[in-house]
C-alpha cells in the first residue's frame, strides 16, 4: 500500500523546495521533521525520523551529517526507502549509509542536479584520456557564505570521478588547502580549492592543466530547485526498488 513521501529537514530552505517539488510532482506528501519549529504551511510534523519513516514509502533528506547515524537505523528498522543528499559525512556515518543500504534502497548523491552529474560522467571519461603526469587536475568550487563543509561533497564526487578515471584512490592523491611553503606540487596530484562569499548556490570548475593546453568543464547553478526537482524524482524512482546504494546516475539511467 502507497504510503508517501516523507522529508527530513522540511523547515530549511531545501526542505521547502522539496514540499513545493512533491505537490508539483502529484505524489503524496506524508509531512516532514525538523529541529525548529517552523516550515511551510499545511505539512503534517512527526516526532521524530524514526516516526516519519514508519509512515513513508522513502524519506528525502538534506540535513547535518551529524544525524546520518541515527536517521540510517530509522530507515532501515522501519523500511522505508531513503534519498539521502546530507554532504561532509566521515567515514562512520558513510559505513552507517552503506548498513542501510543492505536492508532498504538507498539513492545517495552528492548532489542531485542532472547537469552535474553528466560533469561527473564526462571527468571520468576525461580522466582517462588525460593522463596524471601532464595534465594536472585541480578542482575549484565556491558557495554561500552559509555552507559548513569544505571542499563541497559535489567538488569531492568530481574528484573521486577524476580518480576512477585514472584508476587510483582519490585519498592517496587528494591535495587541499595549500598554504605557505608547500613544494612543487605532487605528479598526479588532484587539487581543491574552495571559496565562500555571499549567497552562490554553487560552481564547480574541474580544470585539467598541461604545459601546453588548459581544459576547464564548468558546472553553475543558479537556483537550488534543480537540487529539488532531482531529489523527487530519484523518490519517485526509489520507490519498490531492492535494497541497494543506488546513486543519481543510476536515476538517469546512465548507472
Amino acid at each position: 500500500m502507497e504510503k508517501g513521501i516523507g522529508i527530513a529537514g522540511v523547515a530549511g530552505r531545501m526542505g521547502q523546495l522539496l514540499v513545493e517539488e512533491v505537490r508539483t510532482a502529484g505524489a503524496p506528501l506524508v509531512g516532514g521533521v525538523d529541529r525548529t519549529e517552523a516550515g511551510p504551511a499545511g505539512v503534517r510534523r512527526f516526532a521524530d525520523m524514526a516516526a516519519l519513516a514508519a509512515a513513508s514509502d522513502v524519506v528525502v533528506e538534506f540535513t547535518h551529517a551529524s544525524s546520518a547515524v541515527d536517521h540510517a537505523a530509522a530507515v532501515a528498522e522501519a523500511g522505508a526507502a531513503w534519498v539521502l543528499g546530507t554532504t561532509g559525512l566521515s567515514a562512520e556515518q558513510e559505513a552507517a549509509v552503506a548498513a542501510a543500504a543492505r536492508r532498504v534502497a538507498v539513492v545517495q548523491a552528492a548532489n542531485f542536479s542532472p547537469g552535474v552529474n553528466l560533469v561527473l560522467a564526462l571527468a571520468e571519461r576525461m580522466a582517462a584520456a588525460l593522463p596524471g603526469d601532464a595534465y594536472d587536475a585541480e578542482i575549484v568550487e565556491m558557495h554561500h557564505r552559509q555552507k559548513v563543509d569544505a571542499p563541497s561533497g559535489t567538488a569531492v564526487a568530481i574528484g573521486r570521478a577524476v580518480a576512477r578515471g585514472r584508476g587510483v584512490a582519490l585519498e592517496d592523491v587528494r591535495e587541499s588547502g595549500r598554504d605557505g611553503h608547500t613544494g612543487a606540487r605532487k605528479p598526479g596530484a588532484i587539487g581543491f580549492a574552495a571559496l565562500r562569499g555571499g549567497q552562490v548556490v554553487g560552481e564547480h570548475t574541474l580544470l585539467f592543466a598541461a604545459g601546453t593546453e588548459h581544459i576547464a568543464l564548468t558546472h553553475r547553478a543558479f537556483d537550488r530547485r534543480s537540487f529539488a526537482t532531482g531529489a523527487i524524482r530519484a523518490a519517485l524512482w526509489v520507490r519498490g526498488r531492492p535494497p541497494g546504494l543506488y546513486s543519481m546516475m543510476d536515476v538517469l539511467g546512465m548507472g
